[in-house]
């Protein structure tokens, strides 16, 4: 979503070089042409001056950047919200009147299920499976076998090879005795964070990895590790299995089957709800600060302007010439004798 005004004021820009003009009607100067303020009636010619802009369109993109993806957030987490509220109702109304299967609340599930998996497309990919919302794009969270700080602290010195992405992308971590847990992850978030994976510890206390959601699959299927055979096999680089973190809602476990199924579908069907409800508060939240941004910018970019304006206009004013005549003109241009009149009326 863009912010910009209604109306773009036109600025007209005086000729670098009078003396390259060119004979027009003397109305190109606002004036009657038997009252136009030169001899021979000229047109300037545009300089490279830029005419002036309102609002927000050129002045900060990052802003509406932020404003379209909370916007974009918001339509698929009211459309899933929509969903499953349709299909909170089916399983209840099935629960309660013993209904046999229909296929209408399949049909309910198979629905939310291809949305949720369009769900980084749909939200322009400011939402993750967890659905915490960022405009600077989601990423995905997984633990890497083996790679645990119990076994990563034991053991003597080992120098690791990674390989993120195959080829010949391989960094280097070494391991010491008496390292603590922050410089190990450290040590593996500086080394394979040119490969776009992060390392850190996670609330758990463990050292979780993380890369952008869309290399996720890529380095989930090539990463490889070589060891020194303290912590893992030496020779040659051997696969290791990268998991990522459960997502919150996984509705291709949903089961409608039974009457067991359908009461633990309900539950989770609830518990969704309930996330995809606290996002929706969360993307408000962050649009409104937004458009706090809005307000107390765009007020301040305006002034600024017009000051310039001004300012630009007594200076030329005050150089004799063409271009202050071509000024003065363009600002007279329009303004009667009857309208000062009205307007000094008015006091």
């Amino acid at each position: 979503m863009q912010i910009t005004s209604t109306s773009t004021p036109q600025v007209i820009v005086p000729g670098a070089n009078a003396g390259n003009a060119t004979a027009v009607d003397g109305t190109s100067l606002g004036l009657n042409g038997e009252n136009a303020a030169t001899a021979t009636p000229v047109t300037p010619t545009p300089n490279s001056a830029a005419p002036l802009r309102r609002g927000l369109n050129n002045w900060d993109q990052p802003l509406q950047g932020d404003i379209s993806g909370a916007q974009q957030a918001l339509d698929f987490l009211e459309q899933s919200a929509a969903q499953l509220r349709n299909l909170k109702a089916d399983l209840s109304a099935r629960l309660a009147n013993r209904q046999r299967a229909d296929g209408a609340v399949e049909a309910r599930v198979r629905q939310f299920s291809n949305s949720w998996r369009n769900r980084s497309t749909a939200s322009g990919g400011t939402l993750d499976a967890r659905l915490n919302f960022s405009t600077k794009g989601t990423n995905t969270q997984f633990t890497i076998r083996g790679m645990n700080l119990g076994n990563l602290r034991s053991g003597g010195r080992e120098v690791l090879a990674i390989s993120v992405g195959g080829g010949q992308n391989v960094r280097s971590v070494v391991l010491e005795p008496g390292l603590s847990d922050s410089q190990i992850a450290q040590r593996f978030d500086e080394a394979l964070a040119p490969a776009g994976v992060r390392a850190a510890i996670n609330s758990d206390g463990q050292l979780a990895f993380s890369t952008a959601e869309s290399q996720w699959t890529n380095v989930r299927d090539t990463i490889a590790v070589q060891g020194g055979g303290v912590r893992f096999p030496a020779g040659q680089l051997n696969r290791v299995k990268a998991e990522s973190e459960s997502a919150d809602i996984e509705p291709d476990s949903w089961n409608t089957s039974d009457l067991d199924g359908i009461r633990a579908t309900l539950q989770q069907v609830v518990q969704a709800l309930a996330k995809v409800e606290q996002s929706i508060a969360s993307v408000h939240q962050a649009l409104a600060q937004v458009s706090a941004r809005v307000q107390s910018a765009a007020p301040v970019a305006t002034k600024n302007g017009m000051d310039q304006v001004a300012q630009n206009f007594v200076s030329t004013t005050k150089q004799p010439g063409y271009q202050s005549l071509l000024s003065i003109t363009s600002a007279l241009a329009g303004i009667s004798r009857e309208r000062v009149i009205s307007l000094l009326s008015l006091r």
